[in-house]
């Protein structure tokens, strides 16, 4: 199946919509204002309702953006988290047209059973239950033109950070777009994400607490995946589970991310709660991880300069986190960066560093994520800004994701043993090795 093009006309239309909804709310936003009515909720429902219905990357853009202090007021920032949950879906008429575009006419045909309504839209796609024999299947359809969609919203998403750059130069966001546009593009090539589903089955194949859908390939193409359905229920329904259960979800969900990452390199770069699920139908509670479009690969000496920062913070040595930052890639570091960097470290690291059972965050610690970040930004800001390179952007967003959902799980770890036990053997040549091989058996290298 040959890949969609970007059409002339699909770009100009999105370039149409993008244009009226956002130039409508930034028009009503204004008048607002002008007549003494500056509510910031209201005016963050306005946007919602906006880009609500664009489908596309402006959507995880948004909620990027929403996690950067101060680049977006409160209300905005909470509202914007919810667009990817909250987007529409196609009807049977495109549901039908697009599944005939990549498996043929007599598609319906090469099913036992499809259901008509989706199970569940995001920004890219959407998925629909199917059956072949008594086999159920999960079909992520993508949604149609949407090379044209990123496209033209990556040229918008240039643009609104350019015009960020002019008055705040605190964060240099060339190296965050060009990772958020490799990254985008990435996720509309659904073969890519097939072989990430086959990775991933590979690395946690040891891991009895976690379930990963295999493809189906003889009914997958670059726009539909056809994978093995896997039962589950949404994660936030166990907040009121009992406390032992919150902590085998949590611990399940550690290993899901950092066993790949500090054993191969690999990190799914979107912990959002939508891409898991809770399995607990048999006596070990497991979790199904979903979406692997996303997947982002690190080279050896950027997994070894994450451990020595972890181990600078444990042993308190400012040399080693200076190496670090370096291998990082962060590039001119003053004393008082570093001094700065240091602080956000010590916070993020901060559950990892005590060896004994606690929560992410203590309670009655008197630290706010939120608030330490809006000081370190405004003394980043005051030093002349940073430029942060571009693989901080997935493991920080994959750490600071992580971690607000352990605190919505209430769960308590020893988290301090489960990093030492993963870093205990660490060696940058056998990660290497270890990459290669298994990126060679499914075809990513």
């Amino acid at each position: 199946m040959k890949k969609e093009p970007a059409t002339i006309s699909g770009k100009f239309k999105r370039y149409a919509q993008v244009t009226q909804k956002v130039g409508s709310v930034t028009s009503k936003i204004a008048g607002r204002k002008l007549i003494g009515k500056n509510d910031e909720q209201k005016n963050a429902d306005l946007i919602f309702d906006a880009l609500g219905g664009l489908k596309g990357p402006l959507m995880k853009v948004a909620q990027f953006l929403s996690t950067i202090p101060d680049a977006l007021p409160d209300g905005y920032s909470e509202k914007l988290q919810q667009l990817q949950a909250d987007a529409p879906s196609m009807g049977w008429l495109f549901v039908k047209r697009r599944m005939s575009n990549e498996l043929g006419q007599d598609w319906i045909n090469k099913f036992k059973k499809f259901e008509k309504n989706a199970v569940k839209a995001a920004s890219l796609g959407q998925v629909h239950k199917a059956w072949i024999g008594n086999k159920i299947l999960a079909c992520k359809l993508q949604y149609p033109n949407m090379l044209s969609v990123v496209n033209a919203d990556l040229r918008q998403i240039k643009l609104i950070f350019s015009l960020y750059k002019t008055w705040d130069k605190t964060i240099n966001t060339e190296d965050i777009f060009d990772e958020l546009s490799v990254r985008l593009l990435e996720e509309l090539d659904y073969k890519r994400e097939q072989k990430n589903m086959l990775l991933y089955s590979k690395i946690l194949s040891r891991e009895k607490q976690i379930n990963v859908p295999i493809p189906i390939k003889s009914h997958s193409t670059e726009r539909l995946i056809t994978m093995t359905w896997l039962n589950g229920k949404p994660l936030m329904s166990y907040k009121s589970a009992k406390p032992n259960i919150k902590n085998q979800i949590a611990l399940a969900l550690f290993k899901a991310w950092y066993v790949p990452f500090y054993q191969y390199g690999i990190i799914h770069g979107d912990p959002h709660p939508g891409n898991y699920q809770v399995d607990d139908n048999k006596e070990l509670i497991k979790i199904n991880l979903l979406d692997f479009g996303c997947i982002r690969i690190f080279s050896p000496q950027f997994v070894s300069g994450v451990i020595d920062l972890y181990k600078a913070m444990r042993d308190g040595n400012r040399e080693l986190a200076i190496e670090a930052y370096k291998a990082w890639g962060f590039k001119k570091l003053s004393d008082d960066v570093i001094d700065i960097l240091n602080v956000w470290a010590n916070y993020i690291y901060g559950p990892l560093l005590e060896d004994k059972k606690r929560f992410i965050q203590n309670k009655n610690s008197g630290k706010n994520g939120k608030d330490l970040a809006k000081k370190v930004y405004k003394k980043l800001k005051r030093l002349g800004g940073v430029t942060p390179p571009k693989e901080f952007v997935l493991i920080d967003r994959a750490a600071v994701g992580l971690g607000s959902v352990f605190m919505h799980l209430n769960a308590k770890l020893n988290w301090h043993h489960l990093v030492e036990d993963m870093i205990k053997d660490f060696d940058q040549e056998i990660l290497k090795k270890r990459q290669d091989k298994v990126l060679k058996e499914v075809g990513l290298k």
